[in-house]
């Protein structure tokens, strides 16, 4: 398995239809004073789509993330792209860190000079790591699947695959949130012998095992599950027709750039640490970036997809099983939910948990800096075990 260079080179053709067609959008009508009450306000979206159409420079961001070293590999008949940074260090130690949705590789750029040069960062060179940042399948510049079944479970065999065969790292640690949460948890569980460990900043969707001769649910485990269930009722919209419907959700937002951003930007809003103004965490060019990459490839429809193969492939966990390998924990006061240390413990071998000052559900990309020193203090003692 050989990795080759890649460059986003997103043709203008693509450029000059995407502005047609934001200026062309038939926007909707809006309750007076709504704001974000209903969802993505229209008066927002509307100034960000100008700035997109009038202002944004996608050229910009295509250097930017050009000045990264990209490439692609066909892992187990997946064309993954990657990002692969090497480490300043006598010994970097070899990550792979993965996103979720709604953004992409992006979210885990700004951590990336952290981890590699920590010494340029108030740090030690001895905690450089090696960093790889896939695009989950169907994501970004990663390969849209074209068969069934593809979910983050199978997206954390693909990685290990990647890491070992096509980087050839025997050893190695992960990390990631949201869907990259569960293909981190995936890595820990079925490829420990490559894993050192892993650490999360936020749970992955797995069932611990409740039966008979389980420990009986603590007041907070149980207020925990009763918090997650109002969130989904009040929140969770996005996610059950995604997991259900996600071709007729793709129709609308495959062909307008406005609703693809506000279905995007309404959660990056909602589940940052940004008090209900947005650009107090993300600037409009942040935000445009990581919308087109989804509008240039034409991923909404196979990102949203995962939740559906997700769905129909849960992951429950039978009596006894666990993940074995160290794992960190870092919880940030603006994540969705907040499960207490208990219920961690039963679905990973916590070595170290860690509450936040601040930050929210994309911790990589609002707090950039505390995400990697938690995760440079997790991983020091494992790097020669």
């Amino acid at each position: 398995m050989e990795a080759s260079p890649f460059r986003i080179k997103v043709p203008g053709s693509v450029l000059q239809d995407l502005r047609r067609r934001l200026d062309r959008t038939r926007w909707p009508a809006e309750l007076q004073d709504a704001g974000w009450d209903y969802g993505a306000s229209l008066g927002y979206i509307q100034e960000l789509a100008e700035y997109w159409r009038t202002q944004f420079d996608w050229r910009a961001q295509e250097r930017a993330l050009n000045a990264f070293r990209h490439f692609r590999a066909s892992v187990e008949g997946h064309g993954i792209h990657f990002i692969h940074e090497r480490g300043r260090g006598p010994n970097p130690f070899p990550i792979v860190l993965t996103h979720g949705w709604p953004s992409t590789f992006l979210e885990m750029l700004k951590m990336v000079p952290f981890l590699t040069d920590p010494e340029s960062h108030g740090g030690s060179a001895e905690d450089a790591f090696d960093v790889v940042v896939p695009s989950l399948p169907g994501f970004g510049f990663s390969d849209h699947p074209t068969q069934r079944g593809v979910n983050a479970s199978l997206a954390g065999d693909l990685w290990a695959r990647l890491m070992t065969d096509a980087l050839g790292y025997q050893r190695f640690g992960a990390c990631g949130g949201d869907i990259g949460a569960r293909v981190t948890a995936r890595l820990g569980f079925a490829h420990a012998k490559n894993v050192v460990g892993i650490h999360l900043n936020s749970l992955p969707t797995i069932s611990p095992y409740l039966g008979p001769g389980a420990r009986p649910l603590s007041e907070a485990e149980q207020a925990f599950l009763q918090d997650r269930e109002t969130w989904l009722d009040a929140e969770g919209g996005y996610s059950h027709i995604q997991r259900t419907k996600p071709q007729t959700l793709a129709h609308a937002l495959n062909d307008s750039p406005a609703g693809l951003a506000a279905w995007i930007v309404e959660k990056f809003r909602s589940w940052s640490d940004c008090d209900g103004e947005v650009e107090r965490r993300f600037t409009k060019d942040e935000l445009l970036t990581n919308i087109t990459i989804y509008w240039v490839t034409q991923t909404i429809t196979s990102s949203v997809r995962i939740y559906y193969e997700s769905q129909r492939s849960p992951w429950r966990f039978a009596e006894g099983d666990r993940i074995e390998v160290p794992s960190g924990f870092a919880s940030f006061p603006a994540e969705l939910n907040h499960p207490p240390r208990e219920w961690a413990e039963r679905l990973v071998n916590l070595q170290r948990w860690t509450d936040m000052p601040r930050g929210g559900h994309f911790a990589a990309w609002e707090e950039p800096e505390l995400l990697a020193e938690e995760i440079r203090e997790f991983f020091r003692p494992l790097r020669g075990g």
